[in-house]
């Protein structure tokens, strides 16, 4: 009987969990559960003998690949899927998947709330600003850009995106002005969402250069991935700009050095929390099995992001 392990040091809303359960022995398979482990190793011994792996941000590291003699398949629930080694995956025949989708409009609120929240100075009693007429730049116009520029717009934003990989045509048809490059979406922009994945070619891409173009009063909000931050250089523009403001929801590594420097201009949430909603966590965890199902027995690969 194939055997699919739930994984998850952060586990899934009951309810996830239920209908996980459902649609896996539904199927025929047997569901396995390994929740709130505190140890790596844990993990290690777990996957030994399962046929497919469902997991959050859990690292499947290429130990894990390895010790796992049966697997096939391996789903993110959630976009991004840097917490997964796909070399590993790839070198041992191991399909990887995200769930495109399922936490955009949660990850997209939240980057709206983030702007609201600073232009009202973190709802100190103090004079703020308003969103509307502000001009919003969206970097990487997928599934959770979609949505922000759309909310954004809601607001009566003006709204911009950068996304060389999406044809404008399509941001042209969303209401949405496309920039012809990213230095002109941060010298446009009041505010920028950003929504990069994290690899090479994107590592503290985001730095003084492109920071310091911003007009004045600017905010960048980072639901994104932290890696993509050069943090000395966001240090560098928050010195030398006290109309600069920066909210995310990953904590950057010099985060008690930022809050204690520029106190009131500078946010970030205790954990991610983009996807911490229970209809996010309930949708992601349930594409999650029903893209292993659709996998094993019909060899459906349509959400595969290694090769």
């Amino acid at each position: 009987m194939t055997k699919v392990l739930v994984a998850t040091e952060k586990p899934f809303a009951k309810a996830a969990v239920d209908g996980i359960r459902k649609i896996v022995e539904e199927a025929g398979f047997e569901l396995a559960l390994l929740e709130k482990y505190t140890d790596h190793n844990d993990l290690i011994k777990a996957v030994a003998d399962v046929d497919a792996l469902i997991v959050r941000s859990d690292k499947v590291t290429k130990e894990v690949v390895d010790a796992a003699k049966n697997l096939k398949i391996v789903v993110r629930a959630g976009a991004g899927y840097d917490n997964l080694d796909l070399a590993a995956c790839s070198a041992k025949g191991v399909v990887a998947m995200n769930t495109p989708g399922q936490n955009s409009n949660a990850v997209a609120e939240l980057a709206i709330g983030m702007m609201i929240y600073m232009a009202r100075n973190q709802f100190q009693p103090v004079s703020g600003t308003e969103i509307a007429g502000k001009k919003l730049g969206i970097h990487a116009y997928g599934n959770v850009g979609k949505l922000v520029a759309k909310y954004g717009k809601g607001f009566g934003m003006e709204v911009f995106a950068f996304d060389p990989f999406v044809d404008k045509a399509v941001i042209e048809n969303d209401g949405v002005k496309p920039v012809g490059s990213i230095e002109e979406l941060y010298s446009t922009c009041d505010y920028v969402s950003l929504h990069i994945p994290a690899n090479e070619k994107t590592k503290k891409s985001i730095g003084y250069d492109l920071l310091s173009k911003m007009p004045q009063g600017a905010t960048l909000v980072n639901t994104a991935r932290k890696e993509v931050i050069d943090e000395d250089g966001l240090k560098k523009v928050l010195e030398e700009r006290p109309d600069f403001k920066y909210a995310t929801d990953i904590m950057a590594d010099c985060h008690s050095e930022l809050v204690e420097k520029f106190q009131g201009r500078v946010f970030a949430t205790p954990k991610k929390m983009g996807a911490q909603t229970k209809e996010a966590n309930v949708n992601a965890g349930l594409a999650a099995a029903r893209q292993i199902v659709a996998y094993i027995k019909n060899g459906d690969t349509t959400f595969q992001v290694n090769k």
